[in-house]
C-alpha cells in the first residue's frame, strides 16, 4: 500500500516545510551574530590613534603597575632624549628570520626613562643611530613581556632576553615606565628598521537584546513549524490506517453475505 505521506499533496507540504525551515536556520544565524557584534563605537584604528595620543606621564608614574585592562595599547606621547649607550637587542624570530627588536631608554625627566622599541633588525643589519637632541616620541604603549610562554633564549653582551621592566632595571639606571612603547614608520628612530606591528583595534561586544529576541523568536516559529508538521503526518498516517481498517471491514461484510445461500420459498 503506497504511503499516503507520498502524495502530490503531501509532497507540497514536506517541501514548504523544508523551506520554512531553511529560512528559521537562516533567520536564527542572522540574528544570532548581530546580537552579539562587536560595538561599532568602541572599534579604532590604531594609526588613526596617534592623532589622539596622550601624555604618558597622564596615564602612569614612573614604576607605577600599569593594569593591561587599562593602560594597554594606549596612544600616547613622550618627550625626552634618547640614551644611545643604553641602546640593546632582543632576539626575536620575524618570519622565519632571525633577528632583533632593537630597545633604548628615552629619559623623560630626572633618573626616569621609557622603553622605546625602535623596531626589528634583521641579524646582521647595520642599526642606524638614534636622532639627537629632545625628541617628542610618539606610539603605542604595550605591557610588559610577560616570562610565561616566552621562548628562552641565549644572550650575549648587550642583549636581552625579553622586554619587560623587571629585566631593564638591571641594565639601566633609570626609574623606568611600565611596559614600553613601539614606534610608528614614520618616527625618525626606526629609519631602516623594521617597526612594530601596532596592536589589535581593541572592541567590546555588547549584547543585542532586540537582536537575541528576534533569534528566540526565529528558532521557536522554526520548532512550532516542525512540530506542527510531524503533528499533521502522524494525523494523517492514523486516519489513513483507520479508512483502510473500515474498507476491510466493509470488504469482509460484503462477501460474508453473498456466501449466504437463499432462504427457500414457504
Amino acid at each position: 500500500m503506497r504511503s499516503p505521506l507520498l502524495s502530490p499533496r503531501w509532497l507540497g507540504i514536506h517541501l514548504l516545510v523544508v523551506l520554512l525551515a531553511a529560512v528559521c536556520v537562516a533567520g536564527t544565524s542572522w540574528q544570532f551574530v548581530r546580537a552579539f557584534e562587536p560595538d561599532r563605537e568602541v572599534i579604532t584604528n590604531p594609526v588613526e590613534d596617534l592623532d589622539g595620543a596622550v601624555p604618558l606621564s597622564d596615564l602612569l608614574e614612573p614604576g607605577e603597575y600599569m593594569h593591561p585592562d587599562f593602560f594597554a595599547n594606549n596612544a600616547v606621547r613622550a618627550t625626552g632624549h634618547y640614551d644611545a649607550e643604553a641602546q640593546l637587542l632582543v632576539p626575536r624570530v620575524s618570519g622565519g628570520v632571525g633577528g632583533y627588536d632593537v630597545v633604548v631608554p628615552l629619559v623623560t625627566g630626572e633618573g626616569t626613562a621609557v622603553t622605546m622599541n625602535r623596531g626589528w633588525a634583521e641579524e646582521g643589519q647595520d642599526i642606524p643611530p638614534v636622532p639627537e637632541g629632545e625628541v617628542t616620541a610618539t606610539g603605542w604603549l604595550l605591557p610588559p613581556v610577560r616570562a610565561e610562554g616566552a621562548v628562552p633564549v641565549d644572550v650575549s653582551e648587550g642583549q636581552v632576553g625579553r622586554i619587560a621592566t623587571s629585566v631593564l632595571v638591571n641594565e639601566w639606571d633609570y626609574r623606568l615606565y611600565e611596559g614600553y612603547v613601539i614606534l610608528p614608520a614614520q618616527d625618525p628612530a626606526t629609519d631602516s628598521l623594521t617597526p612594530v606591528p601596532p596592536p589589535e583595534p581593541p572592541t567590546e561586544t555588547k549584547v543585542n537584546w532586540r537582536s537575541l529576541s528576534y533569534t528566540v523568536q526565529w528558532m521557536m516559529f522554526g520548532v512550532s513549524g516542525v512540530a506542527f508538521w510531524i503533528l499533521l503526518m502522524r494525523r494523517e498516517v492514523k486516519e489513513a490506517r483507520s479508512r483502510g481498517e473500515r474498507a476491510s471491514k466493509d470488504g469482509g461484510t460484503a462477501r460474508g453475505g453473498e456466501d449466504q445461500p437463499a432462504a427457500a420459498d414457504s
